[in-house]
C-alpha cells in the first residue's frame, strides 16, 4: 500500500512541476510561420517588385547536432535554408516586395527549356519561341554562420527523504547573415545579421526509497522534455533578416515605402 501511495505522490508532483494538463494530452502546436504577420504587414513598396537571384544559402557553421554521451554525424542546422529564404522573399509585403528567381536549380531549368526547343523543332511546331528568362539587378547571398550550444544552462530541484523534483533548461543560439549585392558592380549594398535562441527544457520527479530494512529498493521517475525545433529557429532568423533588409534599404534610399 505504501508503494502505491508513493507512486501517486510522484505522479502528482510531476504534473505540478511540469504544468501537464491531464485533460488535454495534445502537445502544444508550433506556429508554422514564425513572423508571418510581420512579413505580411510590411510597408508597401512604392515601386515595382524587385527581382532577386538566390543561388545558395548554406550552412557555414560546420556544427554537428549536440547529443549526450554519444557522437552525432547529423548536422546541427538544416542544409536547405534557401527554401525559407525564397519563401520569405515571396511573402514579404504580400508578395509586393520581391520576385525570387530560380538559380539553385538553374542547370535543370536550362535543360528543360532546351528540351522544349528540341521537341518543337523535331515535330515542326511553328511557334518555337520561349519567353526570355528574367534577370536581376541584385542577388541575395549569405548563410547560417553560427550555432552555439549551451549558451545558458540552469535548473532548480529539491529532494527530501528520497522524494524530489527538478527542472532544467538549456539555451542554444543560431545566427544568420545575409547581404544584398549589386549585379552590375559587385558592390555589397546591404548586410544584416540576425539570431534566434533555441530553448530546451526538462522537468521531472523521482522517488528513491529503501524498503524492508534496506533489503529492497524502490525507484520511480516521471518527467518530460520540450525542445524548440532548430529548423523553426533558422526560419525565424531568416524572416527577421528579410524584414531588416527592407527597412535598411529604405534608409539607404535603395527603395521607398508607399506614403
Amino acid at each position: 500500500m505504501k508503494i502505491f501511495s508513493i507512486a501517486a505522490l510522484v505522479l502528482l508532483t510531476g504534473c505540478a512541476t511540469m504544468g501537464i494538463d491531464p485533460t488535454n494530452p495534445e502537445p502544444p502546436q508550433v506556429q508554422l510561420a514564425p513572423l508571418a504577420d510581420k512579413l505580411a504587414n510590411l510597408p508597401k513598396n512604392a515601386g515595382p517588385a524587385i527581382p532577386v537571384a538566390v543561388y545558395s544559402f548554406n550552412d557555414k557553421t560546420g556544427q554537428r547536432k549536440p547529443a549526450d554521451n554519444m557522437s552525432s554525424l547529423s548536422s546541427a542546422v538544416t542544409q536547405g535554408a534557401e527554401v525559407w529564404v525564397i519563401n520569405a522573399l515571396k511573402e514579404a509585403g504580400g508578395g509586393g516586395w520581391f520576385i525570387p528567381l530560380e538559380r539553385i536549380e538553374l542547370d535543370a531549368l536550362v535543360k528543360e527549356r532546351q528540351l522544349i526547343r528540341n521537341t518543337r523543332d523535331n515535330y515542326g511546331e511553328k511557334d518555337n519561341s520561349l519567353n526570355p528568362m528574367l534577370f536581376s539587378s541584385v542577388l541575395l547571398a549569405g548563410g547560417i554562420i553560427g550555432y552555439d550550444s549551451n549558451v545558458a544552462v540552469g535548473g532548480v530541484g529539491a529532494r527530501y527523504l528520497g522524494i524530489g523534483a527538478q527542472t532544467e533548461y538549456r539555451i542554444d543560439t543560431v545566427t544568420v547573415s545575409m547581404r544584398i549585392v549589386s549585379v552590375a558592380t559587385g558592390e555589397v549594398l546591404l548586410t544584416v545579421a540576425t539570431e534566434k535562441s533555441i530553448a530546451s527544457t526538462r522537468s521531472g520527479s523521482s522517488v528513491f526509497k529503501f524498503l524492508d530494512m534496506g533489503t529492497k529498493a524502490l525507484e520511480l521517475e516521471v518527467g518530460t522534455s520540450a525542445n524548440e525545433p532548430v529548423n523553426y529557429a533558422v526560419r525565424a532568423a531568416i524572416e527577421a533578416g528579410i524584414i531588416e533588409i527592407i527597412y535598411e534599404g529604405q534608409e539607404a534610399e535603395l527603395w521607398q515605402f508607399t506614403p
